[in-house]
């Protein structure tokens, strides 16, 4: 008690207790309630907001971090929202998190980017790996390779049996339309689009072989070009022949000497089907077919395969040469003559190294007078011009 104070006042005034003030009343603004579920509703956007940073972070680490794969694994995601692609991924053992890749992928903006196709990932792939890979579309390529010198009947069955590709096909294309050549593609195209990137690949490629070919070439279009490229194809497998083949063939057509291609022969025999599966018979030389250029004059009326680019521009540029004879040389070349006397003795080395070869098989008759040829059909030589 302040004696100072109370010296002031009156004995009995002393007596009686301080006067203190009476409390303010709360406004009846926060005791409205709409205030305190304001207030409430403040409260909880707080923590939730501390809970979803804190989730964010968690969730962002876990993303991140190495997958289930033990080891690469192709999965094929087909069209789908965004958790139907996630249970299959899960089912697949890729990730074992679906609704962190749900999320990952809303937050990344990319549910609508999720491309279907067939993926590879890799061992311990990540989240982020596994959307990143589906949003880029990197689907796996595999390839399908067309050798040079097939038919067309004989590229079909190759695309019948390739399992990725799908679809029939209408009919055989035509022959000599085609580019040999290994063409990616992703799983689901189907077998027509493939010959359709294979015939627009060729028009393509015989067009700019065609603007390039040397002035003198006695061929009139495009066609013959792919004919006489198709011969060439046939008839040699080693790269540095072919401007020597197709310069043979041009010196004959320019001579107007018949081209006698082996291969010739056997097209106008199976057509399509592309192989005799044995040698050339004696009578089957002068056997009349279309496509015998041992009966015909010039070309044939049409390509005996599908030619690829190199032999195209062998055909479109030939070796500067005078030789108009070719046989092969046993090592799986051929020997190349100007005349018949050169050809002739490049015909007997070679029927001698088939007899040391063959010691027990007799050796042919010699040929009357008339060049003569082997080939990689593996006839022996006979009496005919070129060789295979």
């Amino acid at each position: 008690m302040d004696l100072k104070r109370n010296n002031l006042r009156s004995p009995r005034a002393a007596l009686e207790p301080d006067r203190v003030p009476m409390p303010t009343r709360r406004s009846k603004r926060v005791r409205n309630p709409f205030v305190i579920a304001g207030n409430l509703m403040l409260t909880v956007v707080f923590l939730l907001t501390i809970a979803a940073g804190v989730g964010f972070v968690i969730g962002k680490q876990r993303f991140d971090l190495p997958g289930p794969l033990v080891r690469d694994k192709v999965v094929n995601i087909p069209r789908g929202g965004v958790r139907d692609t996630a249970e299959l991924l899960q089912r697949e053992g890729v990730i074992d998190q679906p609704w962190l890749f749900v999320a990952g992928a809303m937050l990344l903006k990319a549910r609508d980017d999720l491309k279907y196709g067939e993926y590879r990932f890799t061992r311990n792939a990540s989240l982020r790996d596994v959307v990143d890979t589906i949003i880029e579309g990197k689907v796996v390529q595999h390839a399908f390779t067309i050798a040079e010198g097939l038919t067309s009947d004989q590229v079909v069955a190759r695309m019948m049996e390739n399992d990725v590709l799908t679809g029939n096909i209408r009919e055989i294309p035509r022959e000599g339309t085609l580019l040999p050549e290994t063409y990616a593609f992703v799983r689901g195209m189907t077998r027509e689009q493939m010959i359709q990137r294979m015939q627009q690949a060729h028009r393509r490629v015989v067009q700019e072989v065609w603007d390039r070919r040397v002035a003198d070439l006695p061929v009139r279009s495009p066609e013959q070009l792919v004919i006489l490229a198709s011969i060439v194809e046939k008839e040699t497998g080693k790269a540095e022949e072919r401007t020597r083949v197709a310069a043979v063939f041009i010196n004959r057509l320019k001579q107007k000497m018949r081209l006698e291609s082996d291969p010739t022969i056997i097209y106008g025999l199976v057509g399509g089907k592309g192989t005799l599966g044995r040698p050339i018979q004696a009578n089957e030389i002068r056997q009349p077919t279309p496509y015998n250029t041992y009966v015909i004059d010039g070309l044939p009326p049409g390509p005996i395969g599908n030619p690829g680019r190199a032999s195209l521009e062998a055909a479109a540029n030939p070796a500067r040469t005078k030789e108009i004879f070719f046989v092969a040389d046993g090592t799986g070349g051929h020997a190349f003559s100007e005349n018949y006397e050169a050809h002739k003795r490049h015909v007997e080395r070679l029927r001698v190294i088939e007899q040391q070869a063959n010691p027990l098989t007799p050796p042919p008759a010699a040929p009357a007078a008339a060049p003569a040829r082997g080939g990689r059909s593996g006839a022996a030589p006979r009496p005919a011009t070129t060789a295979r």
